[in-house]
């Protein structure tokens, strides 16, 4: 059964939610404040955080960041809910590792299946493919144990980060439109815009580059999307 922590300084809200998640067969961690779910997270290993943008004691960016920027939580998939339907909003929360937002009011039956949505993509990235490596520059992935290293160091990825690295080097030097990164990569269950794709580009980038004006990896191709770098 997988387990979801959900973080809001609304009660209501909070058990609206657990009860439409416990109903999908979801096992549910309450939090009503910032520094709460960060202990939470650490402690219960939840599967995915829900997770509100303005909180109590410790707000939603802060909390996220302190996911990220701990090992032993930095690849929890991570749903924001924000009250603001400002665009700067929802871009600051995917550039600061979230892998999806969602804005309130919002459905209840949507939030679920962004739920399984992203729990399907961390499946997805997460499958066994034998011991099959990648190599460029100074960059090693091991598809099979999700391992990536730039220069000997691991980094951390969220899962859309991961799928999202693992889908480009896969197609190493063909061009993909957003859209079609869309598909590929977040699949038919896509809540989020073509505008996202390259806020997590930017974040890959962000993780795996040494000069993010230059990169070495992830390649725009100008009017079209982007690209994997091919091998010289």
């Amino acid at each position: 059964m997988k387990k979801i922590l959900v973080v809001d300084d609304e009660k209501d809200i909070v058990e609206l939610i657990e009860y439409n998640l416990k109903k999908e067969g979801f096992s549910v961690i309450q939090a009503y404040d910032g520094e709460s779910a960060v202990a939470l997270a650490k402690k219960q290993k939840p599967d995915l955080l829900i997770l509100d943008l303005m909180l109590p004691r410790m707000n939603g960016i802060d909390v996220c960041k302190a996911i990220r920027g701990n090992p032993a939580t930095a690849d929890l998939p991570i749903i924001m809910l924000t009250a603001k339907a400002d665009e700067l909003d929802k871009v600051l929360g995917l550039e600061i590792g979230a892998d999806d937002y969602i804005t309130k009011p919002f459905s209840v039956k949507e939030l679920v299946a962004r739920v399984r949505s992203i729990l399907r993509r961390m499946q997805d990235v997460e499958k066994k493919t034998g011991n099959e490596e990648f190599e460029y520059k100074d960059m090693k992935i091991n598809y099979a144990s999700c391992l990536v290293q730039i220069s000997g160091k691991p980094v951390t990825l969220s899962p859309t980060e991961l799928k999202l690295l693992f889908f480009l080097s896969r197609n190493r030097g063909r061009v993909y439109s957003r859209n079609q990164i869309l598909d590929h990569v977040w699949g038919d269950d896509t809540f989020i815009t073509d505008r996202a794709v390259d806020v997590h580009i930017r974040r890959l980038r962000s993780q795996i580059e040494k000069d993010m004006e230059n990169p070495q990896y992830i390649l725009t191709v100008r009017g079209f999307g982007y690209k994997f770098a091919d091998k010289k």
